[in-house]
């Protein structure tokens, strides 16, 4: 079977941003996989890869996945909100949110996961349209036009915030990991 999944050509008019952006960053990771996750936007390592979560934020989401028994290459399909890193590395505004959104919407559609994994804040209100913060949200099923949604912590934010005692947002994120991973199992 085969699944026409967007490349970067069909990202051409995804947004101001990649008017002044040389690469567009689509995705990582198996277009079959039940598991999709989804961050916020790229950085300068992923402009420079054009793929999502390779910078130091990917490499340990990366790490902890595989800690967790998520296999990143089969198990996983990776991309953002917004498919072009902001100026300076800023926040996408809600413009460039809501004009990426349907590029989105159709990776999900053609890709087709059982379970979605919101990481961090922006793809959290991006995709569920919640003002609720993350950490009262992080970790709890949600079930979103026939989907599973689970957000999770951002990498990002675990690098700013490794205390690896029970209850830190390390911890938490890795207890929210191996609950993913049971889910993966039940559906397989």
């Amino acid at each position: 079977m085969t699944k026409k999944i967007p490349s970067h050509k069909d990202f051409s008019k995804v947004s101001d941003l990649s008017n002044s952006i040389n690469k567009i960053v689509v995705s990582r990771g198996n277009p079959f996989a039940k598991l999709m996750i989804i961050g916020e936007a790229p950085g300068a390592k992923e402009e420079e890869v054009g793929e999502p979560f390779v910078g130091r934020s990917g490499k340990l989401l990366d790490k902890l996945l595989q800690k967790a028994g998520i296999d990143i290459n089969l198990d996983v399909y990776f991309c953002n909100v917004v498919k072009c890193r902001p100026p300076k590395n800023r926040r996408p505004t809600k413009t460039e949110i809501q004009e990426n959104l349907p590029w989105l919407y159709q990776q999900i559609k053609l890709v087709n996961p059982e379970i979605i994994v919101l990481v961090g804040a922006t793809a959290l209100g991006a995709i569920l349209e919640n003002k609720s913060p993350i950490s009262i949200l992080r970790g709890k099923w949600i079930n979103w036009k026939g989907k599973l949604i689970i957000p999770i912590f951002h990498p990002a934010y675990l690098l700013r915030n490794q205390s690896k005692e029970e209850g830190a947002p390390m911890s938490l994120t890795k207890l929210d990991l191996l609950k993913i991973k049971e889910k993966i199992d039940t559906l397989k």
